[in-house]
């Protein structure tokens, strides 16, 4: 079964298990873990096993949560899925702000990523809107 769902954010119906790459919640979420994992790069060395871990991970988990959730047979489980990304983000979110605070990173470079991680939070809560009201 291929799930099909027309999107107005999209303005055209989507094959969710083939046409990935035109799912704008993913490309801005692949775009966000590049940014990320460049700016990771910089961490100190003690951080390696510890906080950059744990950031790499969270920033991974939105994008494959949400290609996981798109490539499922249901809305539903879609929309789970979405749930688990956001989940990511706002564990990223905490980590990024906790690496300003402890002066691994320079707050003016975690601002516009914590922008970033903002919309795709917006984007996410629209998107499990529309999938729950197509569901009733």
């Amino acid at each position: 079964m291929v799930l099909r769902y027309a999107n107005a954010e999209f303005g055209h119906k989507l094959d969710l298990m083939q046409k990935l790459e035109n799912l704008k919640i993913w490309v801005e979420s692949m775009d966000l873990a590049k940014e990320v994992y460049r700016l990771l790069e910089g961490m100190p060395d003690s951080e390696k096993f510890g906080l950059t871990s744990q950031m790499k991970r969270a920033v991974v988990s939105i994008s494959s949560c949400i290609a996981e959730g798109a490539g499922r047979n249901s809305k539903k489980d879609f929309a789970r899925f979405l749930s688990m990304a956001n989940g990511s983000s706002f564990e990223l979110k905490t980590q990024l702000i906790l690496s300003t605070e402890l002066y691994f990173v320079e707050k003016d470079k975690v601002v516009d990523l914590i922008d970033k991680i903002d919309k795709i939070q917006k984007m996410n809560y629209r998107l499990q809107m529309k999938l729950s009201s197509e569901n009733q």
